[in-house]
């Protein structure tokens, strides 16, 4: 849960609530929209990639890469404490176990994903994989997380817009669907997994780790039930380090800054936003198409984020019961 103080101006008659967050909201949410369009615009590199290389592989040595990218970081921010206290704990039992949670639950969610990718079109994929906005505020039921109504509201939202940007065909479910369906549910544990770690333990330590686990997870799955080959490594080099210093380096880590003043929720509508960015970094480097329905599923999208962020104040349904706008409703 957040701690959010909000100044609330309000014009009783005009319908609407303004609500001003502080700075570090603010700039919670704008890393997180930061994270979102690296993750968009990475995926034109992320198919790329598996074009010469199979899912495992491709995902293990990216995760190593982002990993290895954060050990220059990591290390002069350690040395800086050191200089400070004297101290250098770079192994820390608690936040390796808290890295070993996040990069099982990571390597779980994008597996899943890749797996059924294959056996479902990309838009369904999409569209099921960001299912995730509506399962994070559910699984914060049962941590008696409070998720206000423009919360929901936005959600719901995000959803719908992105069913008219990815979905073009049937509803019908496929064991491809359910697969991705399955890497939601993974996904949504993940964004609430970090909200509880980042909360007691560094950042940059808890990213490192889980991207290391995640790398060593795929890793050996790779090399259980793929072929490496050096050729097609060889071929895949720009889209494995562009993604694993862009898309897991700097994005993973910071969702895991901004998420320690982002409440879950309002975390994983804002990170929805990476279909939208993947649409738009189709469009202008790939010439794809982009339709009005395309156009209308975005603008819901963005609709639903903005909802979820003015809508979020505590005093905001009081305020709304007490307007003038409201009692003439009513009445």
């Amino acid at each position: 849960m957040h701690n959010t103080s909000f100044q609330v101006f309000f014009t009783e008659s005009l319908p609407w609530i303004f609500i001003v967050q502080t700075t570090s909201n603010w700039r919670a949410n704008f890393l997180l929209l930061l994270t979102a369009m690296i993750w968009g615009s990475s995926f034109v590199a992320q198919r790329q990639g598996m074009e010469h290389v199979s899912p495992f592989t491709f995902n293990g040595l990216r995760f190593l890469v982002g990993a290895v990218s954060l050990l220059p970081i990591l290390f002069h921010s350690r040395s800086k404490e050191y200089n400070s206290t004297g101290t250098m704990p770079l192994l820390s039992w608690p936040i390796i176990a808290g890295g070993f949670s996040l990069g099982l639950v990571l390597f779980a969610g994008a597996s899943l994903q890749q797996i059924g990718i294959v056996e479902t079109t990309a838009g369904k994929a999409g569209f099921i994989t960001g299912l995730y906005v509506i399962i994070v505020p559910l699984l914060g039921l049962f941590g008696k997380q409070n998720t206000r109504f423009g919360t929901w509201l936005g959600a719901l939202l995000a959803v719908i817009g992105m069913y008219f940007l990815s979905v073009t065909d049937d509803l019908s479910l496929s064991r491809g669907d359910l697969l991705v369906l399955c890497s939601a549910l993974f996904w949504a544990m993940h964004v609430q997994l970090i909200s509880r770690l980042c909360q007691k333990h560094d950042a940059l330590q808890l990213s490192f780790y889980q991207f290391l686990f995640c790398a060593l997870f795929s890793l050996l799955t790779a090399l259980q039930w793929e072929t490496i080959s050096l050729a097609g490594i060889r071929g895949a080099l720009f889209p494995i380090f562009y993604t694993g210093i862009f898309s897991v380096g700097i994005a993973y880590t910071l969702q895991v800054v901004a998420q320690k003043k982002a409440h879950p929720a309002h975390a994983a509508i804002i990170l929805s936003l990476e279909s939208v960015f993947a649409v738009l970094a189709g469009y202008f480097i790939l010439g794809e198409i982009l339709t009005p329905r395309g156009l209308f599923g975005c603008s819901l999208m963005l609709a639903g984020m903005l909802l979820s962020q003015l809508l979020t104040s505590r005093n905001s349904d009081q305020i709304l019961r007490g307007s003038r706008w409201y009692r003439k409703i009513l009445n």
